[in-house]
């Protein structure tokens, strides 16, 4: 056999020992699991240290609540917007274990998403991040690294907006992963936490972490450990609604037609 006979035989067989690359724009491979909640953790604590550590800063320049407000909010949707884009490749940038638990739940019967041992894996290291990052914040400027807060939060109201803003955070993620659009979730979920930081009661925790964490400092951005258990209730509920609407609105594989 001539050598160009040979490679030509080599070219058009594809022997069982030889792997294939996958295909340009193939997902690739998932990061092992320890790399995903390093990325889980660090993200976590460091938009708790934005929210906490930006809210410090505003009442130390101005005492107008609404601009303390604006500047906490703006802070938030440009450090979350980009935590996501750095750590969404990663671990999928969940840093909420709301948003954890509904993609196991959409996930339990073999679809994408977080395994139990994975979300088992997620939301305690979410919990210690989201604490770290108060006490990060606390130490950057000077206050004592633990001190309960004494924000109360129980209000009834309060808790409705709770339940609104995380079911809408939950619709719009899960919406995305439905319509193909998650490359969007960056920009979207930040100028949705953005916005419902101005159009819920509740300044839009919308997180059992983040506001775990925010017990933590006795801030602008705290919450009364009292009113933490009332906040993480309502956030569950949210999420089971933000899920319901889903399955509502996105129906997959038919149309009227």
């Amino acid at each position: 056999m001539t050598p160009a006979e040979a490679a030509e035989e080599s070219a058009s067989a594809t022997p069982a020992s030889v792997s294939i690359a996958p295909a340009p724009g193939a997902t690739p491979p998932r990061a092992p699991l320890v790399a995903r909640a390093a990325a889980e953790l660090i993200g976590t604590a460091l938009l708790v240290a934005i929210v906490v550590g930006s809210g410090i800063q505003a009442t130390q320049l101005t005492k107008d609540v609404g601009l303390q407000l604006l500047a906490n909010s703006t802070a938030t949707v440009f450090g979350l917007g980009i935590l996501i884009l750095l750590f969404g490749p990663v671990s999928g940038a969940h840093f909420n274990p709301v948003v954890t638990l509904a993609e196991w739940w959409t996930a339990r019967r073999g679809g994408a998403g977080v395994t139990m041992r994975e979300a088992a894996v997620y939301v305690p290291v979410q919990m210690a991040g989201a604490i770290g990052g108060a006490i990060l914040a606390d130490a950057m400027f000077g206050r004592p690294l633990v001190k309960w807060s004494t924000h109360d939060r129980s209000a009834g109201h309060l808790l409705l907006g709770e339940v609104v803003a995380t079911a809408g955070l939950i619709l719009l993620i899960f919406g995305l992963a439905r319509t193909d659009r998650l490359r969007f979730a960056p920009v979207a979920v930040a100028s949705y936490i953005g916005a419902a930081y101005w159009f819920t009661s509740s300044t839009s925790f919308a997180n059992p972490a983040v506001t775990v964490g925010r017990a933590f400092t006795d801030t602008f951005a705290g919450i009364a450990p009292g009113a933490v258990a009332g906040f993480v209730g309502m956030q569950l509920v949210g999420a089971a609604v933000g899920l319901s609407l889903v399955a509502l609105v996105f129906i997959p594989g038919r149309s009227d037609g």
